[in-house]
């Protein structure tokens, strides 16, 4: 295909979408971490002079996914995905440690987090498994398998510790319940984050008593006619209670204490005020000032460079995890929702790409795109307004970072390099 053609063939509303979120994220870098001195946008010793250069490496990688062939991400998906793999057992040996975290590599002029690249390696890997003739999703061993390609990575960088970018692997887990996995594990997972959520909140004998009351309602109530085996129903009580029981010594002994701190501010766990009261101060800060600056930015923002909260630092880290409290300030409700909806469009024009393609590989890849940027977008923007707990986590396109916005540009473009080709492979 000549490159005329593969032009025409690109996805453009797709693109386009990419490269407005790419600029109104780094003006927004831009306004977050400019002061009166700085008066040369092209200074590359600036936060804003960086993620420049890093826009112009991502023009480059771009560059070369358009030039690859279509099917060279699934031939060497499994070898892609073993060195991620490697890169993050490296960490262990050769990582540099920021901000507590030993999640980087420091190449002097560059700081790389494999992480952010596991992303992409895991997306394609379990979409080869999953499109491999020899794979049936409904059978047990197999998915087994496909929760372990998204169960290592997850391991690996949980100790860093990073459990936002756990969180994002098993994101993935929406490509199995696209390609036919039974709800049953979906209902298994929700039941068992509100276990953990209630267990902290209410304790193991109050889940004990609802749950056994629940049983004795279901087994009253239920039909004559309908035999239910009791074995089973205990089982799954025995289970329940053991893992409430459980939560409390992962809480107390696995989790961090700024964990704890975070989990206590978000459930309201916390029950004596001065506590309360300093954990805000401290673990709730970002958050409290974050809803502060956007409530303060109201309809239609404070201006260009005029935010208050903005210039006075209240902020920390305002232009990487919390870059949309800047947008809130300075742009008001109508650029928060531009920026939503800009994200709402590309979402769902992904999921648009994705149904058409003919090639399954390419349609499991692009759900995976999807799962990644979802989960990215949601707990970003529902962490910076405090309705979710804070756990690091960037907007995808917008927040500082080399690695994040190469990231999530080779997500991106590899299924758009894809799609482009799906009539030549969709035979």
């Amino acid at each position: 295909m000549g490159g005329k053609g593969l032009l025409r063939r690109l996805d453009w509303l797709s693109i386009f979408i990419f490269i407005c979120l790419v600029m109104i994220g780094w003006i927004n870098i831009y306004s977050s971490t400019y002061s009166e001195g700085q008066k040369n946008i092209f200074d590359f010793s600036t936060i804003y002079g960086k993620q420049l250069i890093f826009i112009g490496i991502n023009c480059i990688l771009i560059l070369v996914i358009l030039a690859l062939e279509s099917n060279f991400f699934e031939r060497f998906s499994s070898i892609i995905y073993t060195v991620s793999l490697v890169l993050l057992l490296g960490l262990f040996v050769f990582g540099t440690t920021i901000a507590g975290a030993t999640s980087w590599y420091s190449l002097g002029f560059f700081n790389l987090q494999p992480s952010e690249l596991t992303k992409v390696a895991t997306a394609l890997a379990i979409a080869k498994y999953l499109s491999d003739i020899q794979t049936d999703i409904k059978r047990n061993k197999d998915q087994l398998f496909a929760f372990l390609i998204l169960l290592i990575p997850a391991i690996l960088v949980i100790p860093q510790p990073d459990p936002g970018s756990a969180l994002v692997y098993f994101s993935l887990v929406f490509v199995l319940f696209r390609e036919g996995i039974p709800l049953f594990y979906l209902a298994i997972g929700l039941f068992t984050i509100l276990v953990f959520v209630c267990t902290l909140m209410f304790g193991t004998i109050w889940i004990a008593i609802v749950l056994g009351l629940l049983i004795a309602m279901f087994l009253l109530l239920k039909k004559p006619s309908l035999r239910v085996p009791i074995i089973p129903i205990v089982g799954v009580f025995i289970i329940t209670i053991l893992f409430s029981l459980s939560v409390n010594f992962v809480f107390e002994n696995v989790f961090e204490q700024r964990h704890r701190d975070r989990f206590s501010l978000w459930l309201s766990l916390e029950k004596d005020p001065e506590k309360l009261e300093e954990i805000r101060k401290t673990i709730g800060y970002n958050t409290y000032q974050s809803e502060k600056a956007i409530e303060s930015g109201g309809f239609f923002g404070k201006g260009f460079l005029e935010g208050t909260r903005t210039k006075g630092d209240f902020v920390p880290e305002q232009h990487t995890d919390y870059i949309f409290t800047t947008v809130g300030e300075e742009w008001g409700f109508i650029g928060t929702t531009t920026v939503i909806i800009l994200f709402t469009i590309l979402l769902l024009r992904l999921v648009y790409l994705s149904e058409r393609q003919k090639n399954a590989f390419n349609r499991m890849y692009g759900y995976g795109v999807i799962s990644i940027l979802l989960v990215h977008y949601f707990i970003n923007i529902g962490m910076v307004i405090g309705v979710l707990p804070t756990i690091g986590i960037p907007l995808p396109f917008f927040s500082y970072g080399g690695s994040g916005l190469l990231g999530f540009t080779a997500l991106l473009f590899i299924f758009l390099k894809m799609d482009s080709n799906r009539l030549k492979e969709g035979f």
